[in-house]
């Protein structure tokens, strides 16, 4: 069996993000039921120089759309960090997932060795399709994806491992 980008990216980040989103359902539920504030969880960073949770969540769903968006060779959708609930982060999670899914399967198969051009602080960085996906997209997905489960938990959400482990 051949390698597949498509599945790879595609199929890995929409059962990722589908994953990310129930653990937002049981953060909310969380919340709702100790009658605490949100804010508390939607600000909290695992340490200051990191990123806090909301942040963490954009970054998961930038990672997912910038790549599958690379990789098929279309532009990338570009949604305003303005996320303040529970809520509008699982409606953000849910266009990401639209959008990867609207993606052209071939398109993207075919990208295995597009260039792709990047800017990472401040220098200019190629990659093949394939080695952008597997050392830059995916590490980064998950680095912002576990942070996020990390800090849920962290807060006393009643989360496991089999929350964030992708159905596929």
């Amino acid at each position: 069996m051949s390698f597949s980008l498509y599945e790879a990216s595609v199929l890995t980040f929409t059962a990722s993000l589908d994953a990310i989103s129930g653990c937002l359902d049981k953060a909310a539920m969380h919340v709702e039921q100790r009658k605490l504030d949100p804010a508390v969880f939607l600000t909290f960073r695992l340490y200051p120089d990191m990123f806090d949770f909301t942040r963490q969540v954009q970054l998961t769903t930038d990672f997912a759309k910038g790549a599958g968006a690379r990789l098929a060779g279309v532009d990338i959708p570009k949604y305003d960090d303005v996320e303040k609930s529970f809520g509008e982060l699982k409606q953000r999670i849910t266009r990401a997932i639209a959008f990867l899914n609207a993606l052209d399967r071939n398109a993207v198969e075919n990208g295995t060795d597009r260039e792709i051009v990047m800017q990472i602080r401040g220098q200019t960085q190629t990659f093949k399709g394939r080695d952008f996906l597997m050392h830059r997209a995916i590490p980064n997905f998950f680095f912002h994806a576990t942070t996020a489960y990390n800090i849920l938990r962290h807060n006393g959400v009643d989360l496991g491992k089999s929350d964030f482990v992708a159905k596929l």
